[in-house]
């Protein structure tokens, strides 16, 4: 679609600031995957609701596209758009109030900006994502998982309201109660019918420390037998696999499990750990500050920074499984994963989760009692752009591999999609999707390159 051009200075006045700046469009077409580059016409970064309101009402009377970016932490371009808007969310990051009853935040806040605020009150988050540099604007976009997920399920199941700004720059408060098919279409919904400008979040009472366990075992079955258990029990606050590649290119299978705790009050380690397969002459055991645990990417972000794969390509590929396809999917993957293939820095995670716990609508999931989310975070190359091409063929294969087996992405991926994969995976919610899209974008000026059709 051939997009019209336009003159920035015609965009209506803003508290923001707007910038045609070499180093502000530079900045805008990079992202954390670091294989697409997509450089805007404008960069506008909000300080307010009103200017959101004001740049999406001015681009969608001309059909020009709008990317929303918060950490720019895509990666596959996602918060891009070539010659269009990008809206740098990143000043709306107040958080407003902490309650009892749930903080409400801008959605350029970082989930570590919150969690601090609310550490203040005794109060959390329920569900935080491993790194808490993240927006909570971007996560809410897209579902939100973490360690924590299998008892509480997504971000976006926790949060109760949400203030939008849809494609049309009308601005609307929606939740369960108001404007509640608003609310489903912005929960995991991709930013494809507005932009997510504030939350309501839920909180819950904070623990001062927390004890975990690093167990490692001899077998992948056996390590997601006892990933069954734990969670299937409610054993632990935290619980996430991890598949280590080896010197020697073996896979060492990995189980991180967490009891949070107030002292004088301490987990009992045999009632928690009893009847697990573990091989207890590696087991660590470790306490943290409850802030640390939760901060806890903090120090090896510091490292990646300083050795610099930080800032290399990063071809992610994140997809939900069904339990009973789990171990064949992740065996055949990790099969024709080496070290090329998943690069120095690169980790391998799965994290169980009770399907009744993902009530989100556009959060797509497989059937069944359990689904797993098994995320492949590779890292690439900083000069090779083919080897980066034959690892995104990779994430493809794998896809397809997942997809077979009952699967879904979880869309924050290095994976192109077309209209057709995409009607694929919303499948008998397409109308759904398509239809509001249809009513709160209209001119389709939203979703910077994550097109369905």
């Amino acid at each position: 679609m051939t997009r019209p051009t336009f003159d920035p200075a015609e965009l209506p006045p803003v508290a923001g600031t707007v910038s045609t700046a070499e180093a502000d469009l530079a900045l805008a077409a990079r992202d954390w995957g670091g294989l697409v580059s997509l450089r805007p016409r404008v960069v506008v970064r909000p300080r307010t609701t009103a200017d959101v309101a004001a740049v999406v009402g001015f681009a969608a009377g001309r059909s020009i596209p709008v990317a929303v970016r918060g950490a720019g932490h895509s990666a596959y371009g996602q918060a891009q758009t070539p010659g269009g808007i990008v809206l740098d969310l990143t000043g709306l990051d107040t958080v407003h109030e902490v309650t009892a009853g749930g903080a409400v935040v801008g959605a350029g806040a970082r989930w570590r900006q919150v969690l601090e605020a609310t550490l203040g009150y005794g109060l959390a988050p329920a569900v935080l994502a491993d790194y808490l540099e993240l927006t909570v604007g971007g996560t809410l976009a897209v579902g939100g998982l973490g360690g924590a997920s299998h008892r509480h399920g997504a971000q976006t199941d926790l949060v109760t309201e949400l203030e939008v700004v849809t494609g049309t720059g009308e601005v609307l408060t929606c939740s369960a109660r108001e404007n509640a098919g608003l609310f489903d279409a912005m929960r995991a919904g991709l930013g494809h019918c507005g932009v997510i400008t504030g939350a309501s979040v839920a909180l819950r009472t904070a623990h001062r420390r927390v004890r975990r366990w690093t167990l490692y075992y001899d077998t992948l079955p056996r390590l997601l037998e006892d990933q069954r258990l734990a969670v299937g029990e409610e054993r632990f606050d935290h619980v996430q696999g991890q598949l280590e590649l080896e010197a020697d290119g073996q896979w060492a299978w990995r189980l991180d499990v967490a009891g949070y705790f107030s002292p004088p009050w301490e987990p009992d380690a045999d009632t928690l750990l009893d009847g697990l397969g573990f091989d207890p002459e590696r087991t660590v055991v470790e306490d943290f500050g409850y802030l640390d645990f939760l901060g806890r990417m903090a120090e090896g972000e510091a490292l990646l920074r300083e050795e610099g794969s930080w800032f290399h390509p990063h071809p992610w590929l994140n997809v939900l499984l069904p339990d009973e396809a789990v171990q064949e999917v992740v065996s055949e993957t990790v099969a024709e994963t080496g070290r090329a293939e998943l690069g120095a820095a690169g980790l391998v995670l799965l994290y169980p989760v009770p399907a009744a716990r993902l009530t989100t609508p556009l959060l797509r999931r497989p059937d069944g009692e359990l689904v797993w989310l098994f995320a492949l975070l590779r890292t690439g190359s900083p000069d090779d752009p083919r080897h980066n091409a034959r690892l995104l063929d990779l994430n493809r294969t794998a896809y397809e591999r997942a997809l077979a087996a009952g699967g879904f992405t979880y869309p924050i991926n290095a994976l192109p999609m077309t209209g057709a994969d995409w009607r694929e995976h919303y499948g008998d919610a397409w109308d759904t999707v398509a239809e509001a899209k249809s009513r709160w974008d209209p001119k389709n000026v939203l979703g910077g390159t994550l097109r369905l059709t």
